[in-house]
């Protein structure tokens, strides 16, 4: 029996309230030996009062010494086992606007880049271009014609955007073009399996067509493609977990998240303040609640420690508006750790704070990377806080006699 069909069998239904709060990319490390993590640096009075209240522990999204990609570390705090459920981030993607895919379709994220006159890669995000600049030259994507594929292209917010290709015999193992590194041309599509080759070719044709028709640009003349993949199936979240769910997000591929685990997205928030909003607008409505907040990940990339330090601040500031509402359980935590020193996601644990009256609280007295490491809940795989909150939430009965 996995864990999936122990929660099925114990499902317990009640009027109790879930919250879980993930900021992304919230573990951190010090710039130099013996200094502080952004979140020990930030000025967290409202999460180190949580602490006080709660139990602290490091979650592992995937296995020690593995470092997710948000894919992963999403489904894991879902209690998906990112070992068994595999996603790729143009599924997620195309799902998070909307995007129905079908059973002949392979998507991809894309990422606007710069390039040099040689070709080679000086900025990966093409300067974080806005997305009022990105998405025109996204659908200006739409003239590539490839014989035999349908191909679209959509906007999604900032330098990405979705490209899915319709037709037979197209597998979704492809590598990933984006070679992570600055200095470096774009890799060529190559296939991971014969199933993929087809696709592999697709992307390839359209990557030439691409560059060509973005050649003039000053600042998203190149591009690269990330997880292609093809539509998951997954079981619900309500099946799973007898849990009416909502998804307040604001980037697309968080919501896509959300939709394939068979969340509600509710709201158009586009800032904390408006996803408090929806929130309490939705109270009465949903048993469980994901909220998430991009921007601890993507300053922890930029490799801005103080700018990241600024966002936990900002993070801290709206967990009233939480706990006003009284949340029978509320979770803080994020889907993998993405340090400012290395400019990347990691495998280091993901400091978590459970709160709940039926929690066993420990010593701990604020919340950071080092009180986690001696919390309660110890170091533990992110796949088991569902679990974990549920039981908080008496949602769970009796294993056994």
């Amino acid at each position: 029996m996995d864990m999936h069909d122990l929660t099925r069998s114990l499902h317990v239904r009640n009027d109790s309230k879930i919250v879980m709060l993930v900021a992304d990319g919230l573990g951190g490390l010090p710039f130099q030996s013996g200094g502080m993590t952004e979140l020990e640096t930030a000025k967290t009075p409202r999460l180190d009062a949580l602490a006080r209240r709660g139990v602290l522990g490091g979650s592992i999204p995937v296995k020690p010494g593995i470092t997710p990609g948000s894919g992963p570390g999403h489904l894991a705090l879902f209690g998906y086992d990112p070992l068994e459920y595999v996603i790729g981030r143009g599924a997620l993607e195309a799902t998070g606007i909307g995007f129905a895919l079908g059973p002949e379709d392979v998507a991809a994220r894309g990422n606007f880049c710069t390039l040099d006159a040689a070709g080679l890669i000086t900025d990966r995000r093409a300067g974080r271009i806005a997305t009022e600049e990105s998405a025109p030259l996204a659908v200006k994507l739409r003239e590539v014609r490839i014989p035999g594929v349908e191909v679209f292209v959509e906007p999604v917010k900032e330098h990405r955007f979705v490209v899915v290709f319709r037709a037979p015999g197209l597998g979704g193992n492809v590598h990933d073009t984006d070679p992570q590194a600055t200095g470096v041309p774009p890799l060529d599509p190559q296939a991971a399996d014969a199933n993929s080759k087809k696709t592999a070719e697709v992307a390839r044709e359209f990557v030439v067509q691409a560059r060509r028709i973005l050649a003039d640009q000053p600042k998203a003349n190149g591009l690269t493609l990330r997880g292609f993949s093809e539509r998951p199936a997954l079981p619900s979240f309500e099946e799973v977990y007898g849990l009416r769910a909502a998804a307040i997000a604001v980037y697309p591929m968080y919501k896509g998240l959300a939709r394939l685990v068979g969340m509600r997205l509710v709201g158009q928030a586009r800032t904390l303040d408006e996803q408090m909003q929806v929130l309490e607008e939705q109270w009465a409505n949903f048993d469980f609640f994901f909220i998430h907040f991009k921007y601890t990940d993507s300053t922890g990339e930029d490799g801005d420690f103080q700018a990241k330090v600024h966002r936990i601040e900002e993070l801290d500031a709206i967990v009233p508006r939480i706990t006003a509402l009284h949340p029978t359980v509320l979770a803080v935590t994020g889907d993998h750790s993405t340090p400012s020193f290395l400019r990347s996601h990691s495998w280091h644990p993901v400091p978590t704070v459970l709160v709940s009256d039926a929690c066993r609280p420990d010593h701990c007295e604020t919340f950071g990377e080092r009180e986690c490491l001696r919390g309660g809940m110890g170091t533990f795989e992110a796949k088991y806080l569902m679990p974990l909150m549920l039981a908080n939430a008496g949602r769970l009965g009796k294993y056994g006699a």
